[in-house]
Order: C-alpha cells, then structure tokens, then sequence
C-alpha cells in the first residue's frame, strides 16, 4: 500500500512540474494510438488468437461439401491427410 501511495505522489509531482501542455500532448498521442485503426485491428487479432489458444472446444473443419448449402464437418484431429 505504501508503494501505491509514494507512486501516486510521484506522478502527481512528476505531473504537475511538466505542465498542462505537457499533459495535452501526452494525451493527444495516447488518443491517436489507441483510436488507429491499425491498433484496433492488433488488439482484435490478438483476442481472438488468445481465444482460440484457451478454447476447449475441438476445432471443426469442412470436410466435404454436399451440395452449395451443405458442408460437413469433423474435428481438427480427425481429419484425413
């Protein structure tokens, strides 16, 4: 809790020394970071990489199509290669 306490009083000092501009352009760029839609697109793939990888469900993949509207699927592990 201490460590808490003297970090807070640091940035609040920190802070407060380097001004209102200071505090403005930091911002802006942290603004412009988190709203690239490049940024978007590495957080969303990320996400759904680290999903995949916790998932307990077996992955199914197409196995043979019937017609243009039915497809059959088996699990990753029991495909034949």
């Amino acid at each position: 809790m201490l460590r808490l306490i003297i970090g807070v009083a640091a940035g609040y000092v920190l802070g407060t020394k380097a001004g209102r501009a200071r505090y403005e352009q930091i911002s802006a760029a942290t603004r412009a970071v988190t709203g690239s839609p490049v940024t978007k697109k590495l957080v969303s793939v990320g996400r759904q990489k680290l999903s995949d990888k916790l998932s307990t469900q077996q992955k199914l993949e197409p196995m043979v199509p019937l017609d243009e509207r039915t497809t059959v699927l088996v699990p990753h592990n029991q495909l034949r290669r």
